[in-house]
């Protein structure tokens, strides 16, 4: 009978729509070398250690304790072992729910009760049940329970690898910027050296009558101005120390990175294509993956219009004497069945449905627009990059002009033939364009690194 109640209900089909991935807006050009080709996703594929392309010792020591100490990562990892065991959870419903529930009961019977003997009866009850339950997954709701649970593992994982990506950029990023924030702080502690040279010797003029005191208040208003840009800088770095220690698990009043000039080099990235672009980036596979948990959703939705049935049975053995327990006569079984269908629940369905088939047009919504915001974040870095590129080499010819610059107001002024007026702006012309020479090179390697962010990190 059971067989044939197998046979039967195979035949109920699931009900709920199939996942399809819906199209998302993407270019039919891009500014890279063709061919285009169909894109196959890869956000599961370890993306490994992607900063290891700028060739530094320290940032690599950095990311690797990140990685390991990092609070976010760790919240992010057990999130994704709870979507595990919840996807297990799912699963076990596949099988039927077997229960061992042995019990033992021991009672009076009144004598004076209605057709009682007048005697108290006392009754012993010893039994060993084994209980078996199984619902049948007539219309899909247990198929797209199941779906949505596996779907929801599958984001968890690539909300991981979302998660890790920003954090070892975000670190790369901030590590660059003090490497930068070291490198004006240099040029800021040369300047004024030369600055506090500069001085000595024009007071010394001052002072045999050769140089006007003006000559002398300007720069020494040079001096200070420089000396409030260099502790501004300082406490920027000092700001940013501390994000890199939240970064990398540590506390901040006790950690400290040692000064060192920006010396890395941005290096040559191929950007790759827009279907590759889709294939790297696990917040566009995670975004994708809900669109799948919530058309699972709607199938669970539409499956409770339908009615539900649960088989169940029995046995084991039963009787007054625990001498007598297993005995035949003291046998017990039972099988059954029991379907449940609503009659009336007041529209209780069809709000579940229209809740998740609104549910399902949020996420499509969600999922292109985070394919959008890719391709505009790959494109502004890349454009980004170009301009850097362009402004280093000119920005280097700033600073050589500049250097010429205050060699000839120097002579000119030690000649008698410039007032120091000439020598004090030879000189903030030169800090301003040597720190902006360093501001560029540091912004070239954050924007690489916003670029590989965008890439979705690694991909060899």
């Amino acid at each position: 009978m059971l067989c044939a109640a197998c046979v039967v209900l195979s035949a109920c089909a699931p009900v709920g729509p199939k996942y399809q991935r819906p199209l998302a807006p993407a270019p039919t050009t891009w500014e890279t070398p063709a061919p285009f080709r169909p894109g196959e996703p890869k956000d599961a594929v370890p993306k490994g250690a992607w900063w290891t392309v700028f060739h530094d010792d320290e940032l690599a020591a950095l990311e690797g304790q990140a990685l390991q100490a990092n609070q976010t990562l760790k919240v992010a990892a057990a999130q994704y072992e709870q979507a595990r065991a919840l996807a297990a959870l799912s699963l076990s419903a596949n099988y039927p729910h077997v229960a061992f529930v042995p019990s033992v009961s021991s009672q009076q019977i009144s004598g004076t009760r209605a057709g009682g003997t007048g005697d108290a009866t006392i009754q012993n009850s010893f039994v060993l049940p084994l209980t078996v339950s199984y619902e049948v997954d007539l219309f899909g709701k247990r198929m797209h329970s199941i779906e949505a649970a596996q779907a929801s593992l599958e984001a968890s994982a690539a909300d991981t690898e979302n998660v890790r990506l920003i954090i070892t950029a975000e670190l790369a990023a901030d590590y660059f910027t003090i490497r930068r924030l070291d490198s004006e702080l240099g040029i800021l502690a040369r300047t004024i050296e030369a600055i506090d040279k500069a001085l000595t010797v024009i007071r010394t003029r001052h002072d045999r009558g050769i140089a006007s005191g003006l000559d002398v208040a300007q720069e020494e208003t040079l001096l200070a101005i420089t000396k409030t840009q260099a502790t501004l800088l300082r406490q920027q770095r000092e700001q940013i120390e501390s994000a890199i220690a939240v970064l990398i698990g540590q506390p901040a009043p006790g950690f400290h990175l040692p000064s060192r000039d920006l010396s890395a080099q941005a290096p040559a990235i191929d950007t790759g294509l827009p279907s590759d672009l889709l294939e790297r980036r696990p917040d566009i596979a995670e975004a994708e993956r809900l669109m799948a948990v919530a058309n699972a959703k709607i199938g669970i939705a539409r499956s409770a219009y339908y009615p539900s049935l649960n088989l169940f049975g029995s046995g084991g053995w039963q009787t007054a004497s625990i001498l007598k327990l297993f005995d035949w006569p003291s046998v017990i079984w039972s099988v059954g069945a029991a379907a449940l269908q609503d009659v009336f629940d007041g529209g209780a369905k069809d709000a579940q449905l229209k809740f998740a088939e609104a549910g399902y047009d949020a996420t499509v919504a969600n999922y292109r627009g985070a394919v959008l915001r890719a391709l505009s974040e790959v494109r502004d870095d890349i454009q980004g990059l170009g301009v850097l590129n362009e402004a280093s080499v000119t920005q280097a010819e700033a600073v050589d002009a500049a250097s010429r610059a205050l060699a000839i107001a120097t002579s000119r002024y030690n000649g008698g033939l410039s007032t120091a007026l000439d020598v004090v702006a030879a000189q903030q012309i030169l800090l301003n364009n040597q720190r902006q020479a360093v501001q560029i090179d540091g912004a070239r390697l954050v924007t690489t690194v916003l670029l590989v962010k965008a890439l979705g990190g690694g991909w060899k």
